[in-house]
């Protein structure tokens, strides 16, 4: 078993809440809390690191792929907030992303409810602490070693499902959102 194999993954902190005070920065560079994206509906959070050249990518086309498909639309039925836990990501680094993915995903809506922030270290490793999710940093690849998935989090913070893989089923995103919701 590899060394990153150990130090990578998830721990399913299912009913845990998550910490919404941690200040992060948007797209804009703006200051915002993990808060300002919950309280009214269910929020799909996604960890990833944009300059990530595989799973990143993996993980957030394939919920794009699946989003496509759904008939729940974000910013009316259910945020969704990807979190870089790369400190070195900046707010620029983080429009660019979101600028691919709203090309790929045009539904009405997307460019409000699908929100790409950054953030100090400090408050990546409270927050990935809390969501179960565990990463390493590989000096070897100079990547960062991660599991792949997603979770669903009820809106007022609290993690609900965790969707793992790189391929989510329609089907059962939607079911999360709803049972979440």
């Amino acid at each position: 078993m590899s060394r990153w194999c150990r130090s990578t993954g998830f721990d399913p902190n299912r009913g845990q809440p998550l910490p919404l005070d941690p200040p992060l920065r948007n797209e804009a560079g703006a200051t915002v809390r993990l808060g300002d994206y919950f309280g009214k509906r269910p929020v799909v959070l996604v960890f990833a690191y944009y300059d990530c050249r595989m799973l990143c990518t993996l993980v957030i086309n394939g919920l794009s792929s699946a989003l496509g498909v759904m008939n729940l639309s974000p910013g009316k039925d259910f945020e969704i907030v990807t979190v870089s836990f790369n400190p070195r990501d900046t707010p620029a680094s983080a429009t660019a992303k979101k600028a691919v993915y709203l090309e790929r995903y045009t539904r009405a809506g997307a460019a409000e409810g699908w929100h790409f922030l950054t953030g100090d270290q400090p408050q990546i490793d409270r927050l990935t602490k809390a969501a179960g999710f565990r990463y390493a940093w590989d000096a070897d690849t100079k990547q960062f070693a991660h599991p792949s998935g997603v979770i669903v989090a009820t809106p007022d913070g609290r993690l609900a499902k965790y969707l793992l893989g790189i391929e989510y089923g329609p089907r059962d995103l939607r079911l999360a959102i709803v049972e979440a919701s």
